[in-house]
């Protein structure tokens, strides 16, 4: 296996609404921030990859519109995913250990403000079944929280707690849409938008982009003082059909922990990609995590989530503390479909 680390990275700053900015305009910038951090000129690098999703932009083949902002003439080795950016990473990584590869320029984004975005993502669900009932995300993990609940993996309160932690904590994140949060009896007091959850408990809807440039071996060395090396990473997914599926338990989560290596060694520091606040303890409880571990220190979903690119952020948020000399080692988690259905997770270790 090669080794591959992140060693640049860039965020826009996340908002409710980016409504003067197209996708082009929204990610550019982000995309040219992490290419001169990395230092290594904008033709230079062997593979591009992108994640997006043609339902929130409303056309097909949206994603070709955004090689705008990468300026991909001459002609560069380009491919796209449409799901979140953490899976074009992991694309970028699998075409850096074939050998075909040294460096790769990794972006993703999202704008969720035109369109009803919960609405939009009852498209996911089986089509014959459930999506012509056009149950909301919301409805859906709803029925997840319930479950939870009843089963005793969390409680509303605990929910609020979650909430009102993971929001203050971005007050230190200046890439965040939420900085702060009421104190946890008033969230209690709160209106349920489908019961158990209220406004609180769903992470909010989001206008933003991320970029990520990754590098093996000794180029990595070259253009970074401390890489962010990628030591272990698995994708898995459970069952499409929910009602196949213990809502309280994450199989796919458990499964990528153990082929990543999160049990091999300390985990300080963990971004989980709960976009409602029952899922942080079932991820965790799948991931193996201790109350030694702290998780979200960015505020995480709950405090920004782009669709398409929340997930490659939570990679971004870890990479960065090892930059930094925070932490040594960390854990990255991402998620797709709905009720923690298809699940992404990556150990990330400093050097030394």
């Amino acid at each position: 296996m090669r080794d591959v680390a992140i060693i640049a990275t860039a965020q826009s700053k996340h908002v409710r609404a980016a409504s003067t900015l197209n996708e082009v305009e929204l990610i550019q910038p982000v995309i040219h921030e992490a290419i001169e951090q990395s230092g290594i000129g904008r033709h230079d690098f062997d593979f591009t990859c992108s994640g997006s999703s043609d339902y929130l932009a409303g056309q097909p083949f949206s994603f070709v519109m955004t090689l705008d902002a990468v300026a991909a003439w001459p002609p560069i080795a380009e491919s796209h995913v449409e799901m979140d950016g953490a899976w074009a990473l992991y694309e970028a990584w699998v075409k850096i250990q074939t050998g075909q590869a040294d460096t790769a320029l990794v972006y993703s984004y999202g704008k969720s403000s035109p369109g009803d975005l919960p609405r939009v993502l009852s498209r996911m669900m089986d089509p014959y079944y459930e999506a012509p009932l056009w149950p909301t995300s919301i409805d859906f993990a709803a029925l997840q929280a319930r479950v939870a609940i009843a089963d005793g993996v969390t409680s509303e309160a605990q929910m609020a707690e979650i909430a009102n932690r993971s929001r203050n904590a971005a007050a230190s994140n200046p890439f965040a849409q939420l900085t702060s949060s009421p104190e946890v009896a008033d969230l209690l007091s709160s209106e349920y938008l489908a019961e158990p959850l209220r406004k609180h408990d769903c992470a909010p809807i989001t206008d933003g982009g991320v970029a990520v440039i990754l590098a093996a071996g000794d180029k990595a060395r070259e253009h970074c003082t401390r890489p962010a090396w990628i030591r272990g990473i698995d994708h898995r997914a459970d069952g499409h059909h929910i009602n196949f599926r213990n809502l309280c338990v994450a199989p796919s989560i458990g499964i990528a922990a153990e082929k990543a290596g999160v049990g091999m060694g300390p985990v300080e520091v963990a971004e989980l990609h709960a976009c409602f606040t029952h899922q942080e303890p079932i991820i965790k409880a799948a991931l193996g995590l201790d109350e030694s571990t702290v998780v979200n220190p960015s505020g995480g979903p709950l405090a920004a989530n782009p669709m398409m690119a929340a997930g490659l952020i939570r990679l971004v948020e870890v990479a960065n503390r090892i930059h930094s000399g925070e932490v040594s080692r960390g854990v990255a988690h991402a998620t797709g479909g709905h009720a923690l259905q298809h699940n992404l997770v990556a150990v990330l270790e400093g050097e030394g």
